[in-house]
C-alpha cells in the first residue's frame, strides 16, 4: 500500500543523504593572477603587464634571489604579505609569489600626447590621483569613455589599476579607452603642461564654478582620491581649480559623480561650437 508518510521520509532521507555527499567544486583562481617563482620571473622577462606582485613574508632567500635579480631596475608595486593571504587567492603551489596581471596593455602618455598634437587634435586626458576603489575606477572609466575622454592617466602605485573587476565595472569601457600608467603624476603633468595642455583640478575648495570656465584646447582634468582629494603638489601646479556648484547641506560629492559632472560640462561646451 502506498504510504505518504514513508514516501516523505524516504524523500527527506534521500535529500539529506545527497546533501551530505554533495561535493563543492574547488574555488577557481582569479583570472588575473599568475603564481610560482619561475612563472612570475618569465612574465617579468617577457614584459607582461603586471599590476602588483605579492611576496610571502619570510620567503626562502634562495628562492627569492633570482626573482630579486629580475626585479632590479623595475618599478613594480610589491607587497610582502602573510602566507595566508596568498593561500586565499589560490590553493595551488604558489611558492610564496603571486602576481596580478593587467588585462590591457598600458600606454605611454608622452607618446600619445606627441601623436595627438602632431595631428592637430585637442585631446582631453582624465587624471586619477590615488583613486583606490576598483568600482570607482571602473565606473569613472565608463563615464570617461561616454564623455569623449581620449585617455586616462593613473599612478603606478597607490591607485587602483586595470583588473578583471575594473573591466567588469566599466562595462568593457577599459578596453576602448587608453589607460596610461606613470611612476610620478607630477612629472607626467609637467610634460603635458609644457606641451600646451591646461591642467584643471576639480576640488570643492575652489570658488570658480565649472560653468564659468572654458574647456577648449588640450586639457588634463584631475580628480582626487576618495579620502583627501587631490594631492597638494598637483593642486599647486594646476592652471585652474574648479568646483561644482551645489545647493544642499552636504558639501562634497562621490568622486565618480563629480567626475561625470565636470566631464559633462566640458562635453556640452565642445558640442555647442560644432
Amino acid at each position: 500500500m502506498y504510504n505518504k508518510k514513508n514516501d516523505r521520509e524516504e524523500s527527506r532521507g534521500g535529500f539529506n543523504k545527497d546533501k551530505r555527499n554533495f561535493e563543492r567544486k574547488p574555488k577557481e583562481d582569479p583570472s588575473d593572477i599568475i603564481y610560482g617563482i619561475r612563472v612570475v620571473i618569465e612574465a617579468i622577462k617577457n614584459d607582461v603587464e603586471i599590476n602588483k606582485i605579492l611576496i610571502q613574508k619570510g620567503i626562502d632567500k634562495d628562492l627569492f634571489e633570482e626573482l630579486r635579480t629580475v626585479l632590479t631596475g623595475k618599478d613594480y608595486q610589491l607587497q610582502f604579505v602573510p602566507i595566508e593571504k596568498l593561500n586565499k587567492l589560490t590553493a595551488n603551489n604558489h611558492q610564496g609569489v603571486i602576481a596580478f596581471t593587467s588585462p590591457v596593455a598600458y600606454k605611454n602618455i608622452e607618446d600619445l600626447c606627441d601623436q595627438w598634437l602632431s595631428e592637430g587634435k585637442e585631446p582631453c586626458i582624465l587624471v586619477l590621483d590615488r583613486i583606490t576603489d576598483v568600482r570607482n575606477f571602473g565606473g569613472i572609466a565608463r563615464t570617461a569613455a561616454c564623455m569623449g575622454v581620449d585617455a586616462i592617466l593613473v599612478p603606478s602605485k597607490g591607485s587602483a589599476l586595470v583588473s578583471a573587476d575594473a573591466i567588469k565595472t566599466s562595462a568593457g569601457a577599459l578596453h576602448s579607452i587608453p589607460v596610461c600608467k606613470t611612476d610620478l603624476l607630477k612629472n607626467s603633468l609637467f610634460y603635458l603642461q609644457q606641451s600646451g595642455f591646461q591642467i584643471v583640478s576639480c576640488t570643492e575648495k575652489s570658488k570658480v564654478s565649472v560653468e564659468n570656465y572654458s574647456f577648449f584646447g588640450p586639457t588634463a582634468i584631475i580628480v582626487g582620491s576618495e579620502e583627501d582629494g587631490i594631492s597638494h603638489d598637483l593642486l599647486k601646479m594646476s592652471d585652474v581649480r574648479l568646483s561644482i556648484p551645489m545647493a544642499g547641506d552636504i558639501s562634497s560629492l562621490n568622486v565618480g559623480v563629480a567626475t561625470g559632472m565636470i566631464l559633462y560640462e566640458r562635453l556640452k561646451q565642445v558640442k555647442a561650437v560644432k
